[in-house]
């Protein structure tokens, strides 16, 4: 048995790994779908004082209230960035982090940083002085790589249940103390391995913290757990085997 905990990534809450919950701990884990401060159903205390740095006490605080050791952090997508942190300040507690469609951004880089330029300035403009990065359209004709996999009654759910996302975790850069490394994994949806091997040995500073880490490949979209949550599961429960 190990024990996981689930970190969702962008204007989504612990909701969205419900299926991957009930499989894994069908299959005997002990599991921990977590929502971040100022989403889903936490989305009232959303304020421009929420920053990265409380979407990774969130995280910690978790882990240590309730004495969780040897676990398997898995953080999705922009979740990816809270997860490399809290790995950072709790390394002993940490057994492996698991990135879903995700990685270990550099130390200084914020999600913020890896989007195009134009599409930073389309979104500075949508949300003006305002402190909430709006959910998609989740429209399956202006995003189909991403929205692989989503039937209609799944996106119909995202379209109601998808809050705004405190601003400020996208654009604070990720921070790293430099301490104790932590095992990685990655699970690669919308991107073919070979690539990301190939990244991870020309050094590129978006793929280099997984180097030497494991490396699973489930084709489908951008939301794997709710695209193939079975399969995410079972994913999930093989990286937690050595």
């Amino acid at each position: 048995m190990a024990t996981f905990v689930l970190v969702p990534g962008f204007w989504l809450g612990a909701w969205a790994w419900r299926e991957v919950t009930a499989t894994l701990r069908g299959q005997g884990h002990e599991v921990y779908p977590m929502t971040l401060t100022g989403l889903a159903e936490r989305d009232h205390l959303a304020g421009p004082a929420v920053t990265l740095e409380t979407h990774t006490t969130d995280i910690v605080r978790l882990i240590e209230v309730e004495e969780l050791h040897d676990v398997l952090l898995v953080g999705h997508s922009g979740g990816g960035m809270p997860v490399a942190q809290a790995a950072d300040r709790i390394p002993e507690r940490i057994a492996r982090v698991v990135y879903v469609e995700s990685g270990p951004l550099p130390d200084g880089t914020a999600q913020f940083d890896t989007v195009p330029p134009e599409e930073q300035q389309r979104l500075r403009a949508l949300i003006g002085d305002g402190h909430l990065l709006p959910p998609p359209a989740w429209d399956p004709a202006v995003d189909p790589t991403n929205l692989a996999g989503l039937d209609e009654p799944t996106l119909a759910s995202l379209r109601a249940r998808a809050t705004p996302q405190p601003l400020r975790t996208a654009t604070d850069p990720v921070r790293r103390t430099g301490g104790r490394p932590v095992p990685t994994a990655l699970v690669a949806s919308t991107f073919p391995l070979s690539v990301v091997e190939q990244l991870i040995a020309q050094r590129h500073p978006l793929f280099t913290g997984l180097a030497g880490g494991r490396l699973f490949e489930l084709p489908t979209g951008h939301w794997p757990m709710l695209s193939e949550p079975k399969a995410l599961a079972d994913v999930l429960d093989s990286a937690a085997r050595d």
